[in-house]
């Protein structure tokens, strides 16, 4: 009897073997083959985004998920073989993915911002941005947040889901920036003789480029003064720098020229409440 049962246990055994044996060999067969060909076409992928001019930021982190995506897709067809019920896997990992999605969705956003920023590049490392009022040099660009650097040496880190749903100024572009200086002229002095003065002063700061020619203008006619707007050009580096000297140079033609400004000399005294 007991003979009987061994041989039974034995009979099944085979059975089972005879039945999973073939799909462990092809599942093996698959797996081996399947992420052989995962790791070639990742590799095309990635060589083809690099010959598109693809961010080095984005590339490695495609390949990964593309590699990702296709390993998952090898192992579901693996488990399929070897005769594994799918249906409650899928629906969990739906669920899951729901749940996620829902917690995450302001980070999803940014990280889907991240990915336009890196692929259609509206700027790039070490440009001068301004988005809003923020306004700096573009030190890092990640999947979530750009980091910008401060002529105050302060580091903006902003999510890119607000780059990509605001105006961004990219005065690095086209290589150089417009500075826009406002000088005031008193209306007796002559404009002609002011333009003159302005252009002389700002030809000794070497950093104010030839090409193209520095403009000046009336912008305004105000109450006391007339208002002149000096725009000079400049690299996108030196923005601050010649801003504060050609403030200074003007100042100083200003005083040798005995060209006159209106301002307030009086002082007024109040009392203070407690």
């Amino acid at each position: 009897m007991e003979w009987d049962k061994w041989n039974e246990y034995l009979q099944i055994a085979v059975d089972k073997a005879v039945f999973y044996l073939p799909r462990i060999i092809l599942a093996g067969v698959i797996l081996w083959i399947g992420f052989k060909i995962v790791k070639k076409l990742v590799q095309m992928v990635g060589a083809a985004l690099q010959k598109t001019g693809f961010s080095e930021t984005l590339r490695p982190f495609l390949s990964s998920t593309i590699s990702i995506i296709l390993k998952g897709a090898v192992l579901f067809v693996i488990a399929s073989i070897l005769g594994a019920d799918l249906t409650g896997l899928v629906a969990i990992l739906a669920a899951a993915g729901f749940a996620i999605g829902m917690a995450l969705q302001g980070s999803l956003g940014n990280f889907a911002s991240g990915i336009l920023i890196l692929s259609l590049k509206p700027y790039k490392i070490g440009d001068w941005i301004q988005l809003d009022d923020k306004f700096g040099r573009v030190e890092e660009i990640g999947i979530f947040s750009t980091d910008v650097l401060t002529p105050g040496n302060k580091i903006l880190i902003i999510p890119n889901s607000k780059v990509t749903d605001n105006v961004v100024t990219n005065y690095s572009e086209k290589g150089m920036i417009r500075l826009e200086l406002m000088v005031t002229m008193p209306y007796a002095e002559s404009f002609p003789k002011v333009k003159s003065i302005i252009l002389e002063a700002l030809s000794g700061i070497p950093k104010i480029m030839k090409e193209p020619a520095t403009e000046i203008g009336i912008n305004n006619f105000d109450s006391h003064s007339i208002e002149l707007l000096v725009r000079p050009y400049v690299l996108p580096d030196d923005f601050w720098e010649v801003t504060f000297a050609a403030n200074s140079a003007i100042k100083k033609a200003f005083s040798q020229h005995e060209i006159k400004v209106a301002y307030s000399e009086g002082i007024e005294i109040g009392a203070i409440g407690e």
